[in-house]
């Protein structure tokens, strides 16, 4: 995957509108694998808030990430 790619995931990923399963229709990506790419391209702070509030968002909505 190349970098402008990379930062397209990140992107879609950080946004509260777009859910993993369109991440990986676009790109092949599971969940699991933009977990693993969000740990290791966010600063160890802002993946925790990230995953918090996909996580937070998750549980009240069936159809967010």
């Amino acid at each position: 995957m190349n970098e402008a790619d990379k930062s397209a995931v990140i992107e879609m990923a950080l946004s509260d509108h777009v859910p993993f399963t369109t991440i990986k229709a676009e790109y092949g990506l599971g969940e699991k694998e933009v977990v693993k790419l969000m740990r290791d391209s966010l600063k160890p702070g802002s993946y925790r808030a990230w995953r918090k509030r996909v996580h937070d968002f998750g549980t009240r909505r069936a159809t967010y990430k």
